[in-house]
């Protein structure tokens, strides 16, 4: 099994920002940063599931990384509106 070198990158990048997103949350108790880093992690479990051999187009990682992008939105518009 051939390893994609973008995305092995990719993983290991959402990794990063995953724990970072943690790691701000912890100290600094923003919000923000939690729901970046549950979108990340989302997305590190769509790649990591790809480097183990499932299709990019299996509804599954499709809807892995939809939900991701949601988190991310909402959480922008959450930001948007905050008083």
């Amino acid at each position: 099994m051939a390893v994609d070198p973008t995305t092995l990158l990719n993983f290991v990048f959402a990794v990063i920002i995953a724990i970072l997103g943690f790691w701000v949350y912890k100290v600094k108790e923003n919000i923000l940063a939690l729901f970046i880093a549950i979108a990340f992690v989302l997305f590190a479990i769509s790649h990591l599931a790809i480097l183990l051999g499932t299709n990019s187009t299996n509804i599954s990682i499709i809807a892995i990384r939809a939900l991701g992008y949601l988190v991310i939105i909402y959480a922008l518009i959450r930001e948007a509106i905050r008083k």
